[in-house]
C-alpha cells in the first residue's frame, strides 16, 4: 500500500503561513471586510432597539449609562474574552466554526481514540447539538441581510418622511441585486471589502468622537457598575433589554468561523486596532445624542449622530457596509453547506468554484436562492428593522451556547485543562449565553419564532439525510462480497476481459461493491484493469497530500484506491487517479469508464426510520445532485447501473 506524496502541495497551517506570505496588514484589512461586517453594522440598530417603546425604558442619564455599559462589557466579555482569547484556541487544524468544532469533538468517539469512553447515546446528543447549532446559523444568515440593509435604508426616513414609502422597495431591490451577483463570485468585489469597512469604522468612530466632545462624561459608561446598577434597579425590564443588547455582539460566531481564512493574529489586530475602537466610540456617541435629544433621538440614535449634511453620505456608507455584512453571511452559508455535504449531513448540491486561486470562494445556487426568497419574505412581512429585531438574537445566542459547551470538551481533551479550570470558564461563558438566550425567548411570539422554524427545518433535513444515508450504507455494505471469495469466483469463471479501465465508485473500503457484481452479472465481462475507488471525508478541514491517497494492488488486474479529503475540500476524481501513476496504476481518461450505482428507493423496507422520515429522505435523494457531476466525472464516460433498495 502506498501513500500519495506531493510536497509542493502540502497544505500549510493557516495560522502560521498567512502572516509570512501575505503580510499581517493585508490579512487584517481583509478580515475587516469579512469577519467584522456583521458586528460592525450593529450600531445601526442595537441602541435603538434597547430604547424601543416596548421595553418601557426612558433615555434618562442613568438608563443611558447603564445600557451603554452593558453593550461595552458585552463586547469585552463575549468578543474579547470568550471568542478572541479562548474559543479561537479550539481550532480544527486551523479551521473554526460550529461544524469544524463538532468534527473535532466527535473524534473522541472513535473506537481508537485515546481515552474514548463515550457511549452511542452521548455521541448522538453531541451530534444533535452541533447540527442544531449549525441549523441556527442558517436562520442568522437569513435575518442579517434583511435587518442590516433595511436599517441602513431607513436613514432616508430621518431626512424626510417622503422617503418612508420607498424604504421597503429600495431594500428589496438592493437584496435582489446582492443575491443575483453571487454567481459571479466575491473575488472581483472582495478587494474593496476591507477598505470599505475601514471607511465605515473610521466614519462611525469620528461621528462618535464629535458627539462625545459635547459631553465627555459619557465615557463613564465604560464603568461596569453602571450596567450592574441598571440591572438591579430595573429587574425584569432590564432583563428584557438584554434581548436587544445582544444585537451588539451578533458577529461573534463569524470571528470563529472565519479563523481559518485569515488566522488568529490578523483577526485580533483588526479588532483591537480598528473595529473595537470604532464601535465603542460610536455607541458612546449615540449615548450623548440620547441624553440631548431624549425620546425623539431614541427613534434612530445612529442617524441622529449624522444630522445635517453628513446624513446622506452616511446612508450611502451604511448601505455599502450592510451589503458587505450580508455578503459575509451569505458566503458563510455557502461554506457551511459545503462542510455539511462533505461530512454527510446534507444532500449533494451544485458547488461552483468562482475563483481559480481561492478554493474557499464557492457559490451554491440552491442555497443562494433559498436565502433570497426568505430574506425578501422577511422584509415584506416585518417591513421595519424594529420588527426584524424581534426575530434576531435567538439564533445567535443558541449557537453561542452550544459553542461554549463544545469548548469545554476541547479544553479537557486537547488543551489539557482540569475540570475545575474548564468548568469555571465555561460556566462564566454559559451564564452570559443563557442570560442573552432567555431574554430573547420572550420575543418568540413577536417574530423570534422565525429563526427557530428555519433552524428546525434545516435540522430535520440534516438529521434525516444523515440517518437515511447511514441506513442505505448499511444495506450496501451488507450486499458487498468478500474480496477473497470474489477472486476465487474469477479463477473459476474467467470472464472475458476487454481493453481499458473500469472505475467503480464505492463507499465501502473493503469487499466488492454491488455495482461491480451487477455489472459482471449482466454484461458477462470485465475490463483489463479494475479500480475500486472510495472517497472518504475525514473529520478535519484539509487532508495533506502526503496522507491523501492510498493505492493497493490486488489480483487479476484489480486495484483499490482510497482517497481521503477534508470537509473543506472538494473531491477531484480525475486528478486523484492521475496521481496514482507514480504507484504503478496508470489510468487513461480516454479509455476509462466510470461505473456508479443509482439507487431507486422503495418505502417497503423494515428500517426503523419513521414513515415521514422515509418520505423526506426519498425526496431529498431524488433531488440531490447526481454523483457523476458532484465528483467531476466526464458525462460521456459514466455508466449508471440501477438498483432497487427497500428502506
Amino acid at each position: 500500500m502506498s501513500n500519495e506524496a506531493t510536497p509542493s502541495e502540502a497544505a500549510p497551517d493557516a495560522n502560521a503561513s498567512h502572516g509570512h506570505n501575505d503580510g499581517l496588514t493585508k490579512l487584517a484589512l481583509a478580515a475587516l471586510g469579512v469577519v467584522y461586517g456583521d458586528i460592525g453594522t450593529s450600531p445601526l440598530y442595537a441602541v435603538k432597539e434597547c430604547f424601543a417603546p416596548g421595553h418601557g425604558v426612558e433615555p434618562t442619564p442613568g438608563n443611558v449609562l447603564g445600557i451603554l455599559s452593558l453593550i461595552v462589557w458585552s463586547l469585552v466579555l463575549v468578543i474579547v474574552v470568550k471568542y478572541i482569547s479562548f474559543i479561537m484556541r479550539a481550532d480544527n487544524r486551523g479551521e473554526g466554526g460550529i461544524l469544524a468544532l463538532l468534527a473535532l469533538v466527535t473524534q473522541r468517539f472513535d473506537p481508537g481514540a485515546k481515552g474514548s469512553r463515550a457511549t452511542l447515546s452521548e455521541r448522538a446528543v453531541v451530534i444533535a447539538l452541533g447540527l442544531f447549532g449549525a441549523a441556527l446559523l442558517y436562520g442568522d444568515g437569513v435575518i442579517t441581510p434583511a435587518i442590516s440593509v433595511l436599517s441602513a435604508v431607513e436613514g432616508l426616513e430621518v431626512a424626510t418622511s417622503a422617503f418612508t414609502k420607498w424604504v421597503v422597495p429600495i431594500t428589496l431591490v438592493i437584496l435582489v441585486g446582492l443575491f443575483l451577483v453571487q454567481r459571479r463570485g466575491t473575488g472581483r468585489i472582495g478587494s474593496i471589502f476591507g477598505p470599505a469597512m475601514v471607511v465605515w469604522f473610521v466614519a462611525i468612530g469620528l461621528l462618535g468622537i464629535v458627539s462625545i466632545a459635547h459631553y465627555p462624561a459619557i465615557i463613564g459608561a465604560i464603568n461596569p457598575l453602571h450596567g450592574v446598577r441598571f440591572l438591579v434597579l430595573h429587574g425584569m425590564k432590564a432583563f428584557l433589554v438584554l434581548g436587544s443588547v445582544v444585537l451588539a455582539i451578533t458577529g461573534g460566531e463569524a470571528l470563529y468561523a472565519d479563523m481559518g481564512h485569515f488566522g488568529r493574529v490578523p483577526i485580533r489586530v483588526a479588532w483591537y486596532a480598528v473595529a473595537m475602537p470604532g464601535l465603542v466610540l460610536n455607541y458612546l456617541g449615540q449615548g450623548v445624542v440620547l441624553l440631548e435629544g431624549g425620546a425623539e433621538a431614541a427613534k434612530n440614535p445612529f442617524y441622529a449622530l449624522a444630522a445635517g449634511w453628513t446624513l446622506y453620505p452616511m446612508v450611502v456608507i451604511s448601505t455599502v457596509a450592510t451589503v458587505i455584512a450580508s455578503q459575509a453571511l451569505i458566503s458563510g452559508a455557502f461554506s457551511l453547506t459545503q462542510q455539511a455535504v462533505q461530512l454527510g449531513y446534507w444532500p449533494r448540491v451544485q458547488i461552483v468554484h468562482t475563483s481559480e486561486e481561492a478554493a474557499g470562494q464557492i457559490y451554491i445556487p440552491e442555497i443562494n436562492y433559498g436565502l433570497m426568497a426568505a430574506c425578501l419574505a422577511l422584509v415584506l412581512g416585518f417591513r421595519s428593522s424594529s420588527g426584524l429585531a424581534a426575530a434576531y438574537g435567538i439564533a445567535v445566542t443558541g449557537t453561542m451556547g452550544i459553542t461554549s459547551v463544545f469548548f469545554y470538551a476541547v479544553a479537557r481533551q486537547r488543551l489539557g485543562w482540569s475540570k475545575l479550570a474548564a468548568g469555571s470558564l465555561v460556566g462564566l461563558f454559559l451564564s452570559i449565553d443563557l442570560a442573552f438566550f432567555l431574554a430573547n425567548v420572550t420575543k418568540i411570539e413577536h417574530g423570534g419564532w422565525f429563526p427557530i422554524v428555519v433552524a428546525l427545518l434545516m435540522f430535520t433535513v440534516m438529521t434525516t439525510w444523515r440517518r437515511g444515508r447511514a441506513e442505505l450504507s448499511r444495506m450496501l455494505v451488507g450486499a458487498t462480497l468478500e474480496l477473497d471469495l470474489f477472486m476465487m469466483d474469477l479463477d473459476s469463471l474467467q470472464p472475458p476481459r476487454v481493453a481499458g479501465t473500469a472505475v467503480f465508485m464505492t463507499p465501502a473500503q473493503a469487499g466488492v461493491p454491488p455495482v461491480l457484481l451487477h455489472h459482471l452479472k449482466h454484461n458477462k465481462m470485465l475490463h483489463e484493469q479494475i479500480v475500486l475507488l472510495s472517497i472518504v471525508t475525514d473529520d478535519v478541514p484539509v487532508v495533506p497530500p502526503l496522507q491523501r491517497v492510498s493505492v493497493e494492488k490486488l489480483e487479476h488486474g484489480f486495484w483499490r484506491v482510497i482517497a481521503h479529503y477534508g470537509f473543506m475540500q472538494h473531491p477531484n476524481t480525475l486528478l486523484t487517479l492521475k496521481r496514482c501513476g507514480r504507484f504503478g496504476l496508470t489510468v487513461d481518461p480516454a479509455s476509462t469508464s466510470f461505473f456508479l450505482g443509482r439507487e431507486t428507493l422503495i418505502m417497503r423496507g423494515r428500517t426503523t426510520m419513521s414513515r415521514w422520515r422515509k418520505v423526506l429522505f426519498v425526496f431529498l435523494s431524488r433531488n440531490s445532485r447526481d454523483a457523476a457531476s458532484f465528483f467531476g466525472l466526464p458525462p460521456n464516460r459514466v455508466v449508471e447501473l440501477g438498483m432497487q433498495i427497500e428502506i
